[in-house]
């Protein structure tokens, strides 16, 4: 499904953030990329979707989606936004404060389809249900600062979701949560999982959660990765001290979650 080789990234002519990451995913499957800020993990899904800094350079690498290139190729533009998704940290923060959702739900649906508004509509309102958002109507009436941190994060979900992609890319799709809040995020991106066998990519400083809800688990620090396994291995037979670090600021993990 997705192959990314060798891929090392730089911002502004410094020590690479990214040093040959390499990784192969499946069809369905949800891989956990954990560490601290800066790690390089964000700058790893940012790459896939086209949506580096200007001030970033790709050094070497491939990324391949079903066999095609897809790194520089202006001409599978289209994929990012339908094939591949993303999923913010705050998803507040990507919406036009001075927008109502629905015309912003709206404009995206008709910008990568030729349904007309008033499908569009309904496309956008029948994924808002989906998302269990309560008064769908209502949402796409309100402007961003008048829905709490976690409609606003199911909001997200559901413009990412529109297309069905095959690629979900989440970036601490939970950390501004509260932890309520948190566990019902978590629990609708394993639905899409469920429902549509979506390809996940989760960038988190949480290792519980990468735990929870990962197929396997990678590990970064500072531009490499330290080890990578499934979650019991990550969890009961770290190699790394920086892992163990990781699994000491997360106290009970393996009663919390199952492992």
């Amino acid at each position: 499904m997705l192959n990314i080789s060798n891929l090392t990234i730089q911002y502004d002519n410094k020590v690479p953030v990214v040093k040959n990451f390499n990784l192969s995913v499946k069809k369905g499957e949800i891989i956990g990329i954990v560490g601290e800020s800066g790690s390089g993990k964000t700058t790893v899904i940012k790459s896939i979707i086209g949506a580096l800094n200007k001030n970033s350079k790709i050094l070497n690498g491939s990324i391949l989606l079903e066999n095609q290139e897809i790194l520089g190729n202006s001409n599978l533009k289209d994929k990012h936004g339908k094939e591949i998704t993303m999923i913010f940290q705050d998803s507040r923060n990507t919406l036009n404060p001075i927008r109502k959702i629905g015309t912003q739900f709206i404009e995206y649906i008709q910008q990568h389809s030729n349904l007309s508004k008033e499908e569009a509509k309904e496309k956008a309102i029948s994924m808002l249900k989906k998302m269990n958002l309560p008064t769908p109507e209502n949402v796409m009436n309100s402007y961003p600062h008048q829905l709490s941190g976690g409609m606003c994060q199911r909001v997200g979900i559901a413009i990412a979701m529109t297309f069905n992609p095959k690629v979900l890319l989440a970036d601490e799709p939970t950390s501004a949560l509260d932890v309520t809040t948190q566990a019902q995020i978590v629990e609708e991106l394993m639905n899409l999982r469920k429902s549509y066998n979506t390809t996940i990519l989760l960038v988190t400083h949480n290792l519980g959660v990468a735990a929870y809800m990962s197929d396997r688990i990678i590990v970064m620090k500072k531009g490499d990765v330290l080890e990578q396994g499934t979650p019991q291995e990550i969890i009961n037979s770290p190699k790394s001290d920086y892992t163990k670090l990781l699994l000491n600021s997360v106290p009970g993990v393996e009663e919390k979650y199952g492992i």
